[in-house]
């Protein structure tokens, strides 16, 4: 990925006017996620129509359930409730709000906000339309009122955890750097696997979640418009860009 998109806002940490930020909001991510929305919206019209519900993939889902063990029943669980919303919004809240403490930038703080917040938009409206049914096998989860296509915790965590992902590369020490940035982009794998696993989505759905997710947390880091260049870029930032 670009060196200049990951670190455009230690490049720029100019302060925007409140009135700026929403209209490059609306402007650079709310009118994309329309075009994302509508993408999303006609694969699902594509798989419950001349695709016929693509049955191959009950088929999947029918034997990954005959394959499930208690241990992994309980650890699946764990994975699975990651993606909930009241988890998703709890994290969000307490790390916008330490990011917040920590920057003084109340403008780079609110990024993985806005990420779930337009990933939770696209979904609801797409599921609704879409309204396929869930796997005809047991579902080890309680099944939220909305379709199972997409997948909206593959699509929250993936845009929740994408986004802490690139606020990583702030992270001077290389190692912890990594670290945090592989943890990252493995929980929304492990989310969308125990969904899979217990029965709650077809694997197109927690694909097309993951989809979801991504577009929405790279709309989010640009959502605002920045410098590429400039005197407020240190020689640190000049380091972490070249590497």
């Amino acid at each position: 990925m670009n060196h200049t998109f990951v670190h455009r806002y230690e490049l720029d940490s100019s302060r925007p006017s409140v009135g700026s930020a929403l209209r490059d909001f609306a402007v650079r991510a709310l009118a994309p996620a329309l075009v994302l929305f509508a993408a999303i919206v006609g694969i699902g019209f594509l798989i419950m129509g001349p695709l016929g519900g693509l049955p191959a993939e009950n088929d999947l889902s029918k034997s990954v359930a005959a394959g499930r063990t208690e241990l992994m029943n309980s650890v699946t669980m764990v994975w699975s409730h990651i993606g909930n919303t009241e988890i998703v919004i709890g994290v969000c809240v307490i790390a916008v709000a330490l990011i917040w403490w920590r920057t003084k930038q109340w403008w780079y703080a609110v990024v993985p906000a806005i990420a779930i917040a337009i990933q939770a938009s696209v979904f609801v409206a797409a599921t609704a339309i879409a309204d396929r049914p869930r796997p005809t096998v047991q579902h080890l989860d309680p099944a939220p009122p909305t379709s199972s296509y997409p997948s909206g915790h593959m699509g929250a965590s993936t845009a929740l955890y994408l986004t802490f992902a690139l606020m990583a590369q702030r992270i001077e020490t290389a190692w912890l750097r990594r670290l945090v940035t592989a943890v990252c982009v493995i929980i929304p794998l492990l989310v969308g696997y125990a969904r899979l696993y217990r029965g709650m989505h077809h694997l197109l759905d927690i694909l097309v979640g993951m989809v979801n997710g991504i577009v929405c947390a790279l709309l989010a880091w640009n959502y605002l418009r920045r410098r590429k260049s400039g005197d407020r870029v240190t020689g640190a930032v000049r380091e972490a860009v070249s590497r």
